[in-house]
């Protein structure tokens, strides 16, 4: 099963409410936080848009 590895690196001041809310469902608190994930259709959609506030890599678990 393939997992994606994601991290929250730039802030959400100033960006639209949308934006905010992703990052949110993603599970994300604080900046720098990660979080492994599926890597799903649902999740890489999650990931383009907020692809400028957040790093991702694909691991193998």
């Amino acid at each position: 099963m393939a997992m994606l590895k994601i991290t929250w690196k730039r802030s959400c001041i100033g960006r639209p409410d949308k934006q905010e809310r992703t990052i949110r469902a993603f599970g994300f608190r604080k900046l720098n936080d990660t979080v492994e994930m599926e890597d799903t259709p649902q999740i890489r959609g999650m990931i383009a848009a907020v692809h400028h506030l957040v790093d991702w890599e694909a691991i193998e678990k």
